[in-house]
């Protein structure tokens, strides 16, 4: 069991920053995938971001050259950088985790994170 704690969410300008975090803790040894996820009012969740043990970065065409996903496998956190805001990245962000083989989808999933975009 992998349980998962996201932070760094708020209220930020269009074109400021923010960095969310992704806190794991129990059988981490068994992840091969971290992405995150995010889900506007009114909206289905989407994918923003992966990142797999082999290094395989994957991004949403919305948020490429704008974030970043990385892993510090000392501290068991997954981190996406936000660069360049905009009001239409306002949404709950979701870390999730997964096994190999796990589809997307499934594995462990945070409570989620507010990210707010506006002046």
């Amino acid at each position: 069991q992998v349980q998962v704690v996201e932070s760094g969410g708020g209220l930020v300008q269009p074109g400021g920053s923010l960095r969310l975090s992704c806190a794991a803790s129990g059988s981490i040894f068994s992840i091969n995938t971290m992405g995150w996820f995010r889900q506007a009012p009114g909206k289905q969740r989407q994918f923003v971001a992966a990142l797999t043990r082999d290094g395989t970065v994957k991004y949403a065409d919305s948020v490429k050259g704008r974030f970043t996903i990385s892993a510090d496998d000392a501290q068991k956190t997954v981190y996406l950088q936000m660069n360049s805001l905009k009001a239409e990245d306002t949404a709950v962000y979701y870390c999730n985790l997964r096994a190999f083989g796990v589809p997307e989808g499934f594995g462990s999933w945070g409570q989620g994170t507010q990210v707010t975009v506006s002046s």
